[in-house]
């Protein structure tokens, strides 16, 4: 059985499953390694858009699997915390927009999946958190960089210092994720927002997230001349005619991603 599943929809969204329900999908290393090899793959596929979510009712991604680490060396540890590192990372540099659907709880390095992610959903049902000053450790796949960046200094130092969890509620509140829905309509509202997506140019898409990303470690002036370079790539491509067409038209584009 899979670790990690891929299902296509609608040809342009995909949609990656961490398949260890039994397990609370955590971060183990043969997880790790199908979860690396399937963004390779989806990185030279066509997709437009990745919604990762775990599999099962309760459990988005428990973190790094302690079970696997308790068997391990201090080095082993270390070594597996950098591999955790890295595959988030590797999340983070897709070129295509991504949307964590947190369909459970979310703690430790899972948390620090979901923070990769471009956007966030949230079942009501669930809560997340960076518990690990819990376990005497702390954040090592990004937590403690990325959470500051997207709800501000002094409320990530918060979470991290206390290592609580928050419910969806608080989560939305603290603009940790975009939105919370029912459980049975988390699915059909995070599909939606990547239709919305996936509708536009990919080649357009692909410079925003570019865009936003590398000017949002600048100062606003470079961030500006960043953006127009970005912009300046879309000029040429067939897709920005057909955006245009389109609207002189009266109908949906068909855009081809060149």
């Amino acid at each position: 059985m899979a670790l990690v599943e891929l299902e296509t929809i609608d040809s342009h969204i995909g949609r990656l499953t961490l398949n260890r329900s039994e397990a609370a999908n955590s971060l183990s290393l043969a997880l790790l390694n199908e979860l690396s090899e399937q963004l390779d793959d989806i990185e030279r596929s066509d997709l437009r858009v990745l919604i990762i979510t775990g599999s099962g009712p309760k459990a988005f991604c428990a973190g790094a699997d302690l079970k696997e680490r308790s068997g391990m060396t201090e080095a082993e540890v270390v070594e597996t915390v950098r591999k955790i590192g890295e595959t988030i990372t590797k999340v983070e540099q897709l070129s295509i927009p991504t949307i964590a659907m947190i369909n459970g709880a979310a703690y430790g390095g899972g948390l620090e999946l979901a923070l990769a992610c471009d956007v966030r959903t949230m079942s009501q049902h669930a809560k997340c958190g960076l518990t690990e000053t819990s376990l005497a450790i702390i954040p090592g796949a990004g937590g403690t960089q990325r959470l500051p960046r997207l709800i501000g200094l002094g409320k990530a130092k918060e979470l991290i210092f206390t290592a609580r969890s928050v419910t969806a509620e608080e989560a939305v509140n603290i603009r940790l994720v975009e939105s919370i829905h029912p459980p049975e309509d988390l699915d059909r509202e995070t599909l939606h927002m990547a239709h919305l997506m996936s509708n536009n140019g990919p080649f357009a898409l692909k410079l925003a997230k570019t865009a936003v990303n590398s000017g949002f470690e600048t100062d606003k002036h470079t961030g500006l001349v960043f953006e127009h370079q970005c912009y300046k790539q879309t000029i040429p491509t067939s897709d920005r005619e057909e955006g245009l067409k389109a609207f002189k038209e009266k109908r949906k584009p068909e855009y081809k991603g060149r």
